[in-house]
């Protein structure tokens, strides 16, 4: 079994990477979709998105490859002080997905461990995320990379 390879997305790779959001996606609206909306064409604005982002210096998106293939990709930004959350400069883990043919092999944790590694050298004394709570395997991979939970969404329907 090879290591994945962890390197910077680069244009060639955003059909792979916005598959992989657009599963994201469809995976959180699926689990509540009153919480999660699901855009008309997920793939293309994922890849719109990210194609923009790689350009951008404080965003770091990244894909793991397996034996050539894409199968994961990270995104996570620097970001300065936030007064709606209360936070001071800060990396943010937005996505990290891995397609489910490679799960269990070691791919999430080098995403993660390379995307902060990367928003560190950006700056980042602390690196925020949020984890769907029904996502129980990646606040388990998130846990063991040293993430701690410090607040927890709520949210209220009207009805």
């Amino acid at each position: 079994m090879s290591a994945p390879v962890i390197r910077a997305a680069t244009a060639a790779d955003l059909p792979a990477a916005a598959a992989l959001g657009a599963w994201l996606v469809r995976m959180h609206h699926a689990a509540n979709p009153s919480r999660f909306f699901l855009p008309e064409q997920p793939e293309e604005g994922y890849a719109w998105w990210l194609a923009k982002e790689i350009e951008r210096p404080e965003a770091v998106v990244f894909v793991a490859e397996l034996d050539g293939a894409v199968v994961g990709y990270a995104y996570g930004t620097f970001e300065e002080r936030d007064w709606t959350i209360l936070v001071d400069r800060h990396g943010e883990i937005h996505d990290l997905c891995v397609a489910e043919s490679a799960r269990r092999r070691g791919v999430g944790r080098a995403l993660a461990l390379a995307t902060i590694e990367r928003l560190e050298a950006l700056g980042a004394p602390r690196i925020l995320l949020n984890a769907m709570v029904q996502n129980e395997s990646a606040q388990r991979l998130f846990a063991s990379v040293g993430f701690r939970t410090t607040m927890v969404e709520m949210t209220r329907e009207r009805g």
